[in-house]
């Protein structure tokens, strides 16, 4: 099931609610091409040159998007229907190798979604990166313990790197109280060794942290001081990091992948990741795990992540560094999972998995809808106890035109997460 505390929700602005969703009743060979392949060889070398020095990516053979499998079946369209999505979702290329996506791709796992550990492995040549949701790191007392070990599959791991070259770094979110680890050097330094000692211990590649949330929730980020002390305790931890050998290549370094939200609002408050904490973290920060997704929530149903809020934000975060070495180091995030809201008789429902989703089409047959200035599908339908309902949930248009955003950009992405999606979502990346 999908967990929405561990979605890491962004409680969306007053703005998001131009949005919002109300029931419908209206539902139903030349020197040219030379020339562009020396400039798109030109480009991609000077891409790589600069991405190297962050990522490790996969050398799966790489090829034009519009000849993955689903843009060749024609599934790639705003006209879906129901019966298509049932009969071909679990259609997928034979060819699981092959790369349409250039930039960095780092998936999330959860272990309440068993699928993603099958998926990582199937189609692992898609993903640079794959970060198990395995970790915690809480105060006990006045010092520091790591949770979640016994969540680690080594078999698992030994799989993945056995079929390809992915990238393992488990996320683990900072719990520990941000006073007392922040302002006392020694708890500081407690943390950064359970992290560095708990890598070199499980031989993972690095980790991907998440902690600006919480720190946000406490206000900590609203003290000048208490900020420049989180910053530097990022800092202080992708050093650490960046000094210990990879265990499979001494020639790579232990990597960070730092968790961030989008700003609320066209207006940066106090509390959010901007631009200048981008810049200060570029040096120790290997990725910037965006989370540009749950725009929307049972109390102003929606879409979950509209294309133009998409480009607003990191148009926000970047400015004029679009195709630039930071924004390569953006992992542009991506929901696979959906929200099916409940429209009359209060506000209510939540998120949905690919089963769910099916589970909806199979039981209501609905018409769906595509949204322009979203860029997203929905559907509605009626229950049992006669309760409207929108449901907003991927589809492969959806998903082609945000990796579509992301390239323009030169960003990489981030999928949360890969056990929530359907089968034939891989074959665009």
């Amino acid at each position: 099931m999908a967990k929405k505390k561990d979605r890491r929700v962004v409680a969306p602005s007053s703005d998001h609610r131009k949005e919002r969703v109300e029931p419908s009743h209206q539902l139903a060979h030349s020197s040219s091409n030379r020339k562009l392949v020396i400039t798109f060889v030109l480009f991609f070398v000077v891409s790589a040159a600069i991405s190297v020095l962050v990522y490790r990516l996969n050398y799966a053979p790489i090829t034009d998007r519009t000849d993955s499998y689903v843009f060749r079946r024609g599934l790639v369209k705003p006209d879906v229907t129901y019966q298509e999505i049932l009969t071909e979702n679990a259609v997928v290329s034979e060819n699981t190798t092959g790369r349409h996506y250039t930039y960095p791709v780092l998936a999330y796992i959860t272990p309440w979604n068993s699928k993603g550990y099958e998926l990582a492995k199937r189609f692992n040549s898609k993903f640079t990166h794959i970060s198990p949701v395995w970790y915690d790191l809480k105060s006990q007392g006045t010092s520091l313990i790591m949770e979640g070990r016994h969540n680690a599959d080594i078999g698992w791991i030994s799989d993945l790197r056995i079929a390809g070259d992915t990238w393992v770094l488990p996320r683990i979110v900072l719990e520990a109280f941000p006073a007392e680890l922040l302002t006392k050097k020694k708890q500081r330094n407690k943390a950064i060794d359970l992290i560095v000692s708990e890598c070199k211990e499980m031989g993972y590649d690095g980790i991907v942290l998440e902690s600006w949330s919480r720190w946000a929730a406490y206000r900590v980020l609203h003290d000048p001081k208490m900020r420049n002390l989180a910053l530097q305790f990022i800092k202080d931890l992708g050093d650490a990091l960046h000094a210990v050998t990879s265990e499979r290549n001494n020639k790579h370094r232990l990597q960070l992948v730092y968790v961030i939200g989008p700003p609320h609002s066209e207006k940066l408050q106090v509390h959010d990741f901007g631009p200048k904490d981008l810049q200060s973290l570029s040096d120790a920060v290997d990725g910037f795990s965006l989370m540009t997704y749950d725009f929307s929530g049972p109390h102003n149903p929606g879409p979950n992540a509209p294309l133009k809020w998409i480009d607003s934000t990191l148009q926000l975060l970047l400015d004029t560094n679009k195709n630039s070495a930071l924004a390569s180091k953006i992992l542009l995030g991506m929901n696979f999972y959906g929200n099916d809201y409940i429209l009359s008789g209060g506000p209510g429902g939540g998120a949905i998995t690919g089963r769910d989703y099916l589970s909806l089409l199979e039981k209501h047959k609905p018409a769906f809808r595509w949204e322009k200035n979203s860029a997203e599908h929905l559907f509605f339908y009626t229950d049992n106890d006669h309760n409207n309902h929108a449901v907003f949930y991927p589809s492969l248009l959806s998903i082609s035109m945000r990796l579509e955003e992301a390239r323009k950009w030169g960003c990489g992405i981030s999928i949360w997460e890969i056990g929530q999606g359907l089968d034939y979502f891989y074959d665009l990346l």
